[in-house]
């Protein structure tokens, strides 16, 4: 096995891929935000300028940024696994679960950010985990994919 397969979270996936720049930024992002709503909540008070900041307010300021900081982490949410039962395919809003009949291969178009699922009735869908910043541990995981692939379809 590939040193690609990062987690191992049940006996059931043989390969699980997570981008790997893009989590760390979307991390750090998320906790610059977080610290910014924190200072600028708890350093707003009420001032001889005339604005009355309340701790009601103060607390909302934070409040405000621990949930755009989670909504900035909703982006760190992508993943591939793959396995017996087939790919499953974790983007931003949902998580779907192709089976091998319905897959013809996985590809990385020029240009593209990220690799894509080929299904059956020339329909795709994108892999956002496995994308082109990511370098050699991308082109790792697409080996490791097509060898799975190839694999569970019996084609190698």
């Amino acid at each position: 096995m590939s040193a690609v397969a990062t987690e191992q979270t049940t006996g059931d996936w043989d390969l699980v891929v997570r981008p790997r720049r893009a989590t760390l930024r979307i991390r750090i992002v998320a906790a610059l935000i977080a610290v910014a709503f924190l200072v600028a909540g708890l350093l707003s008070s009420h001032q001889t300028t005339g604005v009355n900041f309340r701790v009601a307010d103060q607390g909302a300021v934070v409040l405000l940024g621990l949930l755009i900081a989670g909504g900035v982490l909703v982006l760190a949410r992508p993943r591939v696994r793959v396995g017996a039962r087939g790919v499953e395919v974790r983007n931003l809003a949902g998580t779907d679960l192709f089976a091998w009949p319905d897959i013809r291969g996985v590809s990385f178009p020029e240009q593209k950010r990220w690799a894509r699922l080929e299904l059956v009735g020339d329909e795709y869908a994108p892999l956002m985990a496995i994308r082109a910043n990511d370098g050699e541990y991308a082109a790792q995981a697409m080996a490791t994919f097509r060898k799975l692939g190839a694999h569970y379809t019996g084609t190698e």
